[in-house]
């Protein structure tokens, strides 16, 4: 999911009142760098910074989309590479083991009673949460 662009309700304000501003007077200056030249000055070093902010999570997006491709491709060559060694030494193999399987005489099967067991307590829950 992508970050949202970063927008500046301040910004937008300054600027709208900047350019009301200058049809009052183009020159408006109030005193102790309070003029239309200061102000515009700061609209645009905040515009230009607000954009570079948002290029940076353009780029930050763009790289961590090329990490995610990545960990997929490497996620399925490490499934293939166990499928690989369970295909060569079988799955109840010493080597499968090693090689980071879980060996099929190791697995513990639920007994049919206790899935039973486990149904008609789920049964039961939904029926007193209803």
């Amino acid at each position: 999911m992508a970050r949202s662009q970063r927008t500046s309700r301040i910004l937008e304000k300054a600027q709208l009142r900047a350019m009301k501003l200058k049809a009052i007077d183009p020159a408006m200056d109030f005193g102790r760098d309070r003029n239309m030249t200061t102000f515009t000055t700061k609209i645009e070093k905040l515009q230009a910074k607000l954009n570079h902010y948002n290029n940076l999570i353009e780029l930050l997006d763009a790289a961590k989309n090329e990490i995610d491709e990545s960990e997929r491709e490497l996620g399925d060559l490490s499934d293939e590479m166990l499928n690989g060694v369970s295909a060569r030494y079988g799955n109840d193999s010493r080597e499968y083991e090693m090689a980071g399987g879980t060996r099929k005489s190791d697995r513990v099967r639920k007994s049919a009673e206790s899935r039973i067991r486990n149904a008609a307590m789920k049964k039961v829950a939904n029926a007193v949460n209803n």
